[in-house]
């Protein structure tokens, strides 16, 4: 009695050929897939409801302290208005810190999802690559009359290449994708600290 959908199992063993590299891709995949999820939550709840502006200084000027909602800019302001001093330099120093730590929070694992979206191919081509091994490797033992044995190696070659590139090209897509969220948000913070600089 099989417990897998049909699918899954006709997946399992168009798959089984390309071998421990093949475990190595889809490790690779989910871990990728997992961050990129992560990352499109937290920027969708960023821009939820948060402060525009116009808003932060009116906030400021009023320095009201009783901020609800968890966008980064609404993080910053909560955080900036509990350490207030009222001396300018000072919260000045205070105001860059805390958009620096929500620029960090934008950024945050960026650059490991570009890593894992590039690292995908290279592992299809170290597939391609033992693949092709092993197919010499029959080749040198058997000659190439038995079309059996070379098959083996030849899908092997075949599927991490094509699973490399099927996992590493969305990912690629979307960590650009991410990267210019990450960088339109960032200048946001630049011209609201700006502002706020200017109201202190």
């Amino acid at each position: 009695m099989n417990y897998f959908p049909e699918y899954i199992l006709t997946a399992i063993d168009y798959y089984r050929p390309g071998g421990i590299v093949m475990v190595l891709i889809l490790v690779v995949s989910l871990w990728m897939w997992v961050l990129i999820i992560d990352r499109i939550l937290f920027f969708s709840n960023a821009n939820k409801r948060d402060l525009g502006v116009k808003e932060a200084v009116a906030l400021l000027k009023k320095n009201s302290k009783g901020l609800t909602g968890s966008g980064s800019c609404i993080n910053m302001m909560k955080g900036f208005l509990q350490e207030r001093t009222g001396d300018p330099l000072l919260d000045k120093k205070i105001l860059e810190q805390y958009a620096i730590k929500e620029e960090k929070a934008l950024k945050s694992s960026l650059q490991l999802i570009t890593v894992l979206a590039a690292t995908a191919p290279m592992m299809g081509l170290l597939g391609t690559v033992t693949g092709m091994v092993s197919t010499f490797d029959v080749i040198a033992l058997f000659g190439t009359g038995n079309a059996r044995a070379l098959s083996g190696g030849i899908s092997e070659a075949l599927i991490t290449t094509q699973s490399g590139l099927l996992a590493g090209i969305p990912g690629l897509f979307m960590s650009r994708l991410l990267k210019y969220k990450s960088e339109k948000m960032s200048r946001r913070f630049k011209i609201m600290v700006m502002a706020l600089t200017r109201n202190l």
